[in-house]
């Protein structure tokens, strides 16, 4: 398993955080407030978000067997097409 976390300053956290959960919401397992954020995909990757006022704390844990490097850019291209204002959004990944 591998966990990989990035810390994307952006005044607009909180606002990304809930357009994300809401639009994988459909066909994936969400929980949300204002805050938090949790995205459970079928292939067993979890996407946990943490939105404060000036940055979104994302960690991204993959199970062994799937590319890490294409969930980054999966959470990473969704959240900038929300973030277009601003895109592209910048994410310093560190495998922790």
């Amino acid at each position: 398993m591998s966990v990989s976390v990035a810390r994307v300053p952006t005044h607009s956290a909180s606002r990304y955080l809930q357009q994300l959960a809401k639009h994988w919401g459909h066909k994936m397992d969400v929980t949300m407030s204002e805050e938090e954020g949790r995205i459970a995909f079928p292939n067993g990757v979890v996407l946990e978000m943490r939105a404060d006022g000036e940055t979104l704390d994302v960690a991204l844990t993959v199970p062994d067997g799937e590319d890490v490097g294409r969930m980054r850019g999966v959470v990473s291209s969704h959240l900038d097409r929300f973030a277009f204002r601003e895109a592209p959004l910048t994410f310093d990944w560190v495998t922790v």
